[in-house]
């Protein structure tokens, strides 16, 4: 069956994405077409970026970037659970993702952004650099505003039109990591083996 990872891109004190990541849990757990794991990056402290060479180019010389890249690799397909900062995504969401290659590629990968203006600029850069990394994008990112979503701009209470958005979101997230399913076939037993 396929794995998917939702991974909470925010280490912030008293930050909201907790709330968030659990409602996206939640509901793609009620799904039977795919397993979901939460990956919040709170529990995998990384360095910045402090690799000798490339990440592409590896094996690793740092333990931390392999414990990090062995806990992504088996996964098909992802979730990013993000906010925008001054316009962009959190420095330690690139860091993260900086800090792997291989075990990114041929790998779907879905948005769920919040922030001022839903976090769409947050999502535009990390489409950028997934497909950079030979991931596959959908379509349908999640978009919430802390104005409207967040009473307070602290409790998060989604709408009906979020789940429906979410679903979306999901149904493309798993049919896409399903489509490149033979693509990722070799290339992760490649990276391992790199790695190791």
């Amino acid at each position: 069956m396929i794995s998917i990872g939702i991974i909470l891109g925010s280490t912030r004190p008293n930050r909201n994405g907790p709330q968030v990541a659990r409602w996206v849990h939640d509901l793609a757990s009620r799904r039977d077409d795919a397993t979901f794991e939460l990956i919040d990056l709170l529990d995998h402290p990384l360095p910045h970026l402090d690799e000798p060479v490339p990440p592409m180019f590896g094996p690793s010389a740092n333990q931390h970037t392999r414990d990090w890249a062995a806990r992504i690799a088996p996964f098909d397909g992802f979730v990013i659970v993000t906010p925008e900062y001054n316009g962009g995504m959190p420095g330690v969401l690139k860091n993260a993702i900086d800090h792997a290659c291989a075990e990114w590629t041929n790998k779907a990968v879905g948005f769920v952004s919040y922030g001022v203006s839903g976090g769409a600029r947050a999502v535009a850069q990390l489409r950028t650099v997934c497909g950079t990394l030979g991931m596959a994008d959908v379509s349908r990112p999640v978009e919430l505003s802390l104005f409207t979503d967040f009473e307070n701009h602290t409790t998060f209470v989604p709408g009906e039109r979020h789940a429906d958005a979410l679903t979306a979101t999901l149904d493309q997230v798993v049919s896409w990591s399903t489509a490149l399913a033979p693509l990722r076939e070799g290339s992760l037993a490649g990276a391992q083996a790199g790695r190791s």
